[in-house]
């Protein structure tokens, strides 16, 4: 297969770029759809005349269908998109990349998707799809489930289903306090979510991520707070994203002579309240209420999603912290300059 494909590469390359283009539209119609041409055009940062041509040749063919609601992928389309992914997971070198990563990380596993969510918004559905079915994969009878807020998280939330919880004992509870003001994105509207899609059971906690010692030792004695910490501490697998230093230390609020010592010590990479350099050295640690990184390696799987090129320098930071048993999600944007940074190339 591999053979071919570069004999492919050499002689008609512009067949294998239209079949990526083409898998990248059903992809996403099926992440997304129903859907309308306007929106998806827009998602896929393609022209609606480039996407209307796309379009009518995927219909014709009977793998899509257009209603007054949007396009939906047909039943044709599904078996074809399954059959598609290891072809263009070949054309592009996504499973050699995801085992030069997986030896250099020295982690479980690398999970790449096609593309760069920096680029193409949809591919951050695909982190969340490829998210929801890694917990489907290691859940078993029992499970506490932690989970942090963010971006990618709060698409893993919508990609769950209750096929997944089927037969399944689910409680999700929020890795840490809130964080910022955008409250969908926080990890208790999160956990809300995932138990909601799943026919889970969530618990919260309803207090900031960032508190001061005083206050954090007074938390600390509230019977409900401790219970939820227990059963955080206690959770067999964690979900979890990797933040942008200094845009955590901006949601956080973060007082100038702390963030001074951020930009100070050249931190990238940010994870449970820990602030990272390049070189994955600890700069700053704030408290915060929740999991830290001592509990998450006694967790029985951590499952860390990431994606985007903008990401790589927090990633590359944060995986020299990463437990050995942590399966690493990201998007080719970011892997590919995970590698470079890497290996020096």
């Amino acid at each position: 297969m591999q053979k071919l494909l570069k004999l492919q590469q050499k002689l008609v390359p512009d067949l294998l770029k239209i079949i990526q283009k083409r898998y990248q539209i059903l992809k996403s119609i099926q992440l997304t759809g129903p859907i309308g041409r306007r929106p998806l055009a827009h998602m896929l940062d393609m022209t609606e005349r480039v996407l209307r041509s796309e379009v009518d040749f995927l219909k014709e063919r009977q793998l899509i269908s257009a209603r007054p609601a949007g396009m939906e992928i047909t039943d044709d389309g599904m078996v074809l998109l399954k059959e598609l992914a290891e072809l263009v997971r070949g054309i592009t070198g996504i499973h050699e990349l995801e085992e030069q990563l997986n030896r250099l990380l020295g982690i479980a596993e690398v999970k790449i998707i096609p593309g760069d969510s920096d680029d193409t918004p949809v591919v951050k559905e695909e982190l969340g799809q490829a998210c929801a079915d890694q917990l489907k994969k290691i859940l078993k009878a029992q499970n506490i489930i932690a989970v942090t807020g963010g971006t990618t998280m709060a698409c893993a939330a919508e990609m769950m289903t209750r096929e997944i919880g089927k037969g399944k004992q689910i409680l999700f509870v929020p890795a840490r306090g809130g964080v910022g003001d955008d409250v969908k994105n926080q990890a208790n509207s999160i956990c809300a979510k995932m138990a909601e899609q799943t026919g889970g059971s969530h618990r919260a906690l309803y207090i900031p991520d960032q508190v001061s010692e005083k206050v954090r030792e007074s938390l600390l004695q509230d019977p409900n707070i401790s219970e939820v910490l227990n059963l955080i501490q206690s959770a067999n697998i964690v979900l979890h994203g990797i933040g942008d230093a200094i845009k955590m230390a901006t949601r956080r609020n973060t007082n100038d002579a702390d963030m001074d010592k951020l930009l100070k010590e050249q931190a990238v990479g940010e994870a449970f309240g820990y602030y990272f350099n390049i070189e994955g050295e600890v700069v700053h640690k704030v408290s915060t209420v929740g999991l830290q990184l001592a509990d998450l390696h006694r967790a029985r799987h951590a499952v860390a999603v990431a994606g985007g090129k903008s990401k790589a320098k927090a990633i590359q930071s944060y995986m020299k912290s990463a437990p050995p048993n942590t399966v690493f999600i990201t998007d080719e944007g970011a892997a590919k300059e995970l590698f470079k940074a890497l290996t020096n190339i």
